[in-house]
Parts: structure tokens; C-alpha cells; sequence
């Protein structure tokens, strides 16, 4: 880009760069599950595609665009429960338990008893998840496994911090682009192109008005008065909601998850995950941001061979989203030298060093 050209930020459909998109019904106790999931391909493997917390979805665009170009393969992006447009009867109950069972009920309202070769791949929590599902057998043919940027170890270490990390995050946004323009300059999505297509997953439009944070308001100066004696706390109440109107018309955008509210989930996500994931008896594959991610466990099986590993540097958390190409050329790789999947367009396998 030249110097002194405007970037832009505007949002992107997801239909450059998915094939279709479909809601899948889930018959339940409570009544029907609808799972939204976009796809792409029509020959090869399944790659089940798992993403992160807050995340949808629509963070595999890219990636989608950029695997299916390399090697002949089944595109479908899932949106899990109490994410992106996934309408469930219990969108707060994220165990992993609960979660892991989703993605088998998905594969089996949408391919029945004779499922084709899936292999699931899942970034951060979906990357938890992928490994729940997996060691609990509830994909009949699963090929292989993939987590991205995910070790029991550093997530563990991570969740002390979590909360402050999405305390300092903006409560709302001014407009869709805002969104786009704060996920790229924060860091949190580094690759403009990606951030444009998938942020639409991560944000929606205010309802009502209630703040994000309940009692705590947005504007500034409410928090001090909401601590007036309960003479003048009925002004008060008044004054917080229109307040809260005005901060809604300004900035009508909020996040579609509220992540915070998760966190007695979290431990069962990552705990025991480096275990499960050594113990899948498929081929697995660990891609990181950065080797110092790794775990004693993980150290030791990766030294004894029981997982491919690859490290992409230059990379935030997001590594599908920040260098999609080299994710995509890596997961290819995996499946070509497997013999899961043919090349296609010329792809040339580059065997990594570990």
C-alpha cells in the first residue's frame, strides 16, 4: 500500500470466501439447536473448522480461500454455541463437555451414520474443544487432529490474566468499521484482510438499554454517583439509563459474547488438554506462534514423535487469521503427506524442520 493511502476498514461478506452457508438443526431434550456453519469444496476430506472464544466462524475465511487452493478438501466453519449467528436453547453453557457433543451432533445432522473423512482443526478454545471431541470418539471418522496456537501450560498460565485483558477492551463501538479499524490497531487481528470478514462475527448491534456491564455504566462520572444515598437514587437510575440510551446511539455496536461471564468454563477447557491431545490415536498436528508456548507434556511427546509440529513466528494469538497462507500451507502439507487429500494447483508439500 502507498504511503498516504487511507486503509480501509470497511466490513467484507463472508461470501468472498465461502462457498454457501447453512443452519443446521439439532434435535435436543429442550427442542431444536440451530448451528450456523459456512462451506466450501465439494471433493476430499472435511476439515471441521473449530474457532476461538469470541471469536466465529468467519475468522476461517481467509484460510478457507487460501486451503482450498492447495489441496482438494471439504470446507466447513462452524459457529459454536453462544457464538456468532448459532441460536441455541442454552447459549451459557460452554462446557467443553457440552460443546464437544455439539460438533458431533453437527456431523451427524449434516452427513448422518456414514460421515466422510473429517479432520478437525480448531484455533485456542476450539482447539480445546477439537480435543474433547476427539478423545471422546464423537466423530466416527475422524482423520486427524489440529490445534492452533493452544498448550494446557500457557493456557493455564493465561486465565489469571484473561479478565483484565477483556476489561481493558472497548465496551462498544461507534460503527462496524470502528470495530475492524480497533481489532487491527490493538493487535488482536494483525492481518487487515481477515479483520474486515471476520470482526461481523465478533460484534452486533445493542439491544435495549442496558449497558454491556449491567450496573456499571459506560459514561464516565455514573459509577461515583450511583453511590448517592437512596434519596437521590432513583434520579440517578433515571439519569444512568438515559445516559446509557445516548452511549447506545453513539456507539451501537457491542460484542456478541460477553467472555467475562465464561470463566468458570475455562479451567475445563485446558485442563488435562496436553494429555488428551497426546493420547488421540490419529495423526495430530501443533501449529504455534511461538515454540516457548510449549508444555513439559508437549515437550516430551513432541520429542518422541507423537505429533507433527510447526512453529509460525511474526504471528499474534489469531495465527490463521495473521498468516492464513503459511496456516493453510501447513495443514496441506499434513494431509498430502498422510495421504488424506490430493494437491491441487501445483501445490508443492514443504516438509517442515520439526
Amino acid at each position: 500500500m502507498s504511503p498516504g493511502r487511507k486503509r480501509d476498514f470497511s466490513p467484507v461478506s463472508w461470501s468472498q470466501y465461502f462457498e454457501s452457508m447453512e443452519d443446521v438443526e439439532v434435535e435436543n431434550e429442550t427442542g431444536k439447536d440451530t448451528f450456523r456453519v459456512y462451506k466450501s469444496g465439494s471433493e476430499g476430506p472435511v476439515l471441521l473448522l473449530l474457532h476461538g472464544g469470541g471469536h466465529s466462524a468467519l475468522s476461517w475465511a481467509v484460510f478457507t480461500a487460501a486451503i482450498i487452493s492447495r489441496v482438494q478438501c471439504r470446507i466447513v466453519a462452524l459457529d459454536l454455541r453462544g457464538h456468532g449467528e448459532t441460536k441455541v436453547k442454552n447459549s451459557e453453557d460452554l462446557s467443553a463437555e457440552t460443546m464437544a457433543k455439539d460438533v458431533g451432533n453437527v456431523v451427524e445432522a449434516m452427513y448422518g451414520d456414514l460421515p466422510p473423512p473429517i479432520m478437525l482443526i480448531g484455533h485456542s478454545m476450539g482447539g480445546a474443544i477439537a480435543v474433547h471431541t476427539a478423545s471422546s470418539n464423537l466423530v466416527p471418522s475422524l482423520l486427524g487432529l489440529c490445534m492452533i496456537d493452544v498448550v494446557e501450560g500457557t493456557a493455564m498460565d493465561a486465565l489469571n490474566s484473561m479478565q483484565n485483558f477483556l476489561r481493558g477492551r472497548p465496551k462498544t463501538f461507534k460503527s462496524l468499521e470502528n470495530a475492524i479499524e480497533w481489532s487491527v490497531k490493538s493487535g488482536q487481528i494483525r492481518n487487515l484482510e481477515s479483520a474486515r470478514v471476520s470482526m461481523v462475527g465478533q460484534v452486533k448491534q445493542c439491544e435495549g438499554i442496558t449497558s454491556p456491564e449491567g450496573s456499571k455504566s459506560i459514561v464516565e462520572g455514573i459509577i461515583e454517583e450511583e453511590e448517592e444515598d437512596e434519596e437521590g437514587s432513583e434520579s440517578v437510575n433515571k439519569r444512568k439509563k438515559e445516559d446509557d440510551m445516548e452511549t447506545k446511539k453513539d456507539h451501537p455496536y457491542t460484542w456478541r459474547i460477553e467472555l467475562a461471564k465464561t470463566e468458570k468454563y475455562w479451567d475445563g477447557w485446558f485442563r488435562g488438554l496436553s494429555n488428551l491431545f497426546l493420547s488421540c490415536p490419529i495423526p495430530k498436528l501443533l501449529l504455534l506462534a511461538g515454540v516457548d508456548r510449549l508444555d513439559k507434556d508437549l515437550t516430551i511427546g513432541q520429542m518422541q514423535g507423537k505429533f507433527q509440529m510447526q512453529v509460525l513466528p511474526q504471528c499474534g494469538h489469531a495465527v490463521h487469521e495473521d498468516a492464513p497462507d503459511k496456516v493453510a500451507e501447513a495443514v496441506a502439507t499434513f494431509l498430502i503427506r498422510h495421504r488424506f487429500a490430493e494437491p491441487i494447483g501445483g501445490f508443492q508439500c514443504v516438509f517442515p524442520g520439526c
